[in-house]
């Protein structure tokens, strides 16, 4: 699953998102860096799409985000000479747990994730600028997002690339060694891992999830290729309750033209 042209892929990405800033009426875009390959990534192909004087980044802290996590935000807006901005969240996250506390720490990081979108969204009102997406297909398929959160953007030219994917086209654009070899993080605890989270490796999940999307093979057909069936019943489980994340809201059809069933997009009134 591996086999792509990573230079044809950068081709189409950077194409991809010159076209759709600029027809829909902007010349700037700006992303939520992490330090995390995903975020690097796609600040890599916007750069390269837009020219650094039209991207901005922002890294969005929690008390809880790791020191790394901005040493190596602050390295990719370097290296790529873009203008990036630190603006604390803890303030704003930790007011609303003064009101309504909570220890449970996927509710906490869901809360961290829409105020980082929050704050994006704010900034792109600001600047003028479109909120490039950083979620990859392995994160979208499985549900592993926040909902009005991380999940939320303009458009995301990592969704259809898988996981792995992306960590070969990070070595094709010269994503630095030290973000291509840390284990991914939504860096919401000490020592929280995507992969401890998941319950799978990127290398499986990411196989399994070809096998059943890609070659659209029956769960038992999936197992057959060297798999446990549990584990697939497993990503089975999880694409298919994370469904609602994939769709628009849907619209209770009353009428004549329901926006999102029989009206879709302005050439729609010509018809």
């Amino acid at each position: 699953m591996n086999d792509l042209d990573f230079s044809q892929v950068e081709a189409v990405l950077v194409g991809f998102l010159r076209d759709f800033v600029h027809k829909n009426g902007f010349e700037n875009a700006l992303l939520g860096v992490s330090g995390g390959l995903d975020s690097a990534v796609a600040l890599s192909l916007t750069c390269r799409a837009l020219g650094p004087e039209h991207t901005r980044a922002f890294f969005l802290p929690y008390r809880l985000s790791s020191p790394q996590s901005l040493a190596h935000a602050q390295l990719m807006c370097s290296e790529l000479g873009v203008s990036g901005e630190t603006i604390e969240i803890t303030p704003m996250v930790d007011a609303y747990l003064n009101a309504c506390p909570s220890e449970n720490p996927v509710q906490v990081g869901n809360l961290c994730a829409r105020t980082r979108m929050m704050v994006l969204y704010d900034q792109s009102e600001r600047h003028r600028a479109l909120v490039i997406g950083t979620s990859n297909k392995s994160e979208i398929l499985i549900g592993y997002s926040t909902i009005f959160g991380d999940s939320a953007a303009a458009c995301l030219p990592l969704g259809d690339l898988y996981k792995t994917q992306v960590f070969g086209l990070a070595a094709h654009l010269g994503i630095p060694l030290e973000i291509r070899e840390k284990p991914p993080s939504a860096d919401l605890w000490d020592q929280q891992t995507d992969e401890g989270e998941i319950g799978l490796t990127y290398h499986e999940l990411d196989r399994i999830l070809f096998f059943r999307v890609e070659e659209r093979l029956r769960v038992d057909e999936v197992a057959a290729k060297g798999f446990e069936l549990e584990t697939v019943r497993k990503v089975e489980r999880m694409m298919i309750r994370s469904q609602f994340k994939r769709v628009m809201p849907p619209v209770a059809k009353l009428q004549n033209r329901a926006v999102g069933i029989d009206f879709r997009y302005p050439r729609d009134w010509q018809r």
